[in-house]
């Protein structure tokens, strides 16, 4: 007689997840693209997946996964759906932001209670827009005012904020729960890219803050280990744009291997076998690889940083700075010119609307204006000549 155990419990595995999820993303990223608004069945779909309590420490109930995991899941999910893999990275961001600025009671509070209800989070951080105003009251401060680029608002259950304290002349930072009352989430993007972002605004009408969701007062020094923020966003953005020109590139080699046909002049029977199309995908492939390459290595980086904690010193907060600008410049250009340089090779034919090449352009087009590329090169440029660091900033 044999005896029957039940079978070992299978470990998550976030690559093969990501893969899932990307694949499912997929089937219907071309439409909705066309289409716009809030992809509520999909942000399910992300919610299913397990990838958000990916950066999450193990001792919070999250997976644990370390920096280079996330960004690879991302990028995964960006290669079939930009827009979604927006949200995904953006929410690991705000899980980022409370364990760089909250006290070790928030964290454990706010993880917890993440991993426990399977919560999104979404941002109205937006660091440039001062009209959202906490005035300090007993207990707290009281909201007004509007907040704009709030990306994944729209369906979330948490938001990460900051706001103008006109007392301390400076930005708090604090979490909210998106449905609190007086808070409205405008679902009104409307750019040409990037269209299901839900990066709409948000506006605050005498909503209340109590102290203890405050994860950075207003004027409080900013550490070497708080200012990781910004890197932890650049890496998200990096990793979207290259998720778009990995996308575009598989969606090209698709197209050039089963529909399209070859020029006339080619002397070849199949458009894989030209000599030219060849060479341009040698080029596509010197734009890509570099990128990866950096991205990577600029992501263990972050993660050695990010394990530094307190201990982390600002110029080895810097040369993290400098790795993700370098990764950022690249991928930056690998999603630009792919995106439209690989309408040159798929021919007239392929501009057909059923396919829906043209958003890996437009999707490119639209984020990698987050904030100017040009001042990347220039702190890059500074490091070159005079080994200077990149000062911290809400984008640097």
């Amino acid at each position: 007689m044999h005896l029957a155990f039940p079978a070992a419990p299978t470990e998550f595995d976030p690559i093969a997840a990501a893969d899932r999820l990307a694949e499912r993303l997929a089937t219907t990223a071309v439409e909705r693209d066309r289409v716009g608004g809030h992809a509520a069945e999909e942000r399910e779909w992300i919610r299913a997946s397990g990838l958000l309590a990916l950066s999450i420490p193990a001792e919070f109930g999250g997976l644990g996964a370390d920096w280079p995991t996330v960004y690879r899941a991302v990028r995964i999910v960006a290669r079939a759906d930009s827009a979604l893999a927006h949200l995904l990275g953006f929410h690991h961001l705000q899980l980022a932001g409370i364990r760089l600025y909250g006290s070790s009671g928030q964290q454990r509070r706010l993880l917890t209670d993440t991993v426990a209800t399977n919560a999104f989070w979404g941002n109205a951080l937006n660091p440039l827009d001062k009209r959202l105003v906490g005035v300090p009251s007993a207990g707290g401060y009281l909201l007004n005012g509007i907040k704009s680029f709030a990306s994944g608002s729209v369906g979330s259950d948490w938001l990460t904020i900051s706001a103008w304290d006109p007392l301390a002349a400076a930005p708090l930072i604090a979490v909210l729960p998106t449905r609190q009352a007086g808070i409205e989430v405008q679902a009104d993007w409307d750019a040409f890219g990037q269209r299901q972002t839900d990066s709409g605004n948000v506006r605050f009408n005498n909503v209340t803050l109590s102290d203890d969701l405050v994860l950075q007062h207003a004027g409080r020094a900013a550490t070497p280990q708080a200012t990781l923020r910004s890197q932890v966003a650049q890496l998200v953005v990096t990793n979207l744009y290259l998720g778009l020109a990995e996308g575009a590139l598989a969606a090209a080699r698709g197209y050039l291997r089963d529909e399209a046909r070859p020029w006339f002049a080619s002397g070849v029977e199949n458009a894989v076998d030209d000599p030219f199309i060849q060479h341009r995908f040698g080029e596509f492939h010197l734009l890509v690889r570099p990128a990866q390459l950096l991205a990577d290595e600029a992501a263990r980086k972050l993660d050695a940083a990010f394990r530094r904690g307190a201990d982390l010193t600002a110029a080895e907060r810097g040369e993290v700075a400098v790795a993700v600008a370098e990764a950022r410049v690249l991928a930056h250009r690998a999603s630009i010119e792919i995106g439209s340089q690989l309408f040159e090779l798929t021919g007239a034919r392929s501009t057909s609307a059923r396919f829906g090449f043209d958003r890996f352009w437009r999707n490119a087009r639209v984020h990698t204006l987050h904030d100017p590329v040009d001042y990347k090169l220039r702190d890059l440029g500074r490091y070159a000549l005079e080994g200077r660091l990149p000062e911290p900033t809400a984008y640097s």
